[in-house]
């Protein structure tokens, strides 16, 4: 297979998958600190190494979490953060005006 230089694109359903990652996510959390564990740290561990032994057995939260591919918990949690902290600062309908509102965008590495 070649290299190509154009942009691929990857989605997945949002309905009730989104509710069933969220649910899992918010038990698997709950299970972590329950144990006194960091629980964004454990989860970390787990989506970049695949390794289950970071989620404890505790309130079936491995289980759980087996329960959905690591590509789709990380693309969840790209989309839900930037959702919630990149697109409203964006958004002029954010409901907050900012001296710069209109110019359009900064420069690379430009900071506003």
């Amino acid at each position: 297979m070649e290299p190509t230089d154009q942009t691929r694109t990857f989605s997945w359903g949002e309905g009730g998958e989104a509710d069933l990652v969220r649910d899992i996510l918010t038990d698997v959390y709950a299970a972590l600190e329950e144990k006194g564990y960091d629980p964004v740290g454990q989860l970390v561990g787990y989506l970049l190494t695949g390794e289950p032994a970071y989620i404890p057995r505790h309130r079936q939260a491995r289980n759980l979490i087996r329960k959905i591919p690591r590509d789709r918990l990380l693309e969840f949690l790209v989309r839900d953060y930037l959702t919630r902290e990149v697109y409203p600062r964006l958004s002029p309908s954010a409901g907050t005006s900012s001296p710069d509102e209109g110019k359009g965008p900064s420069a690379p590495g430009e900071r506003s």
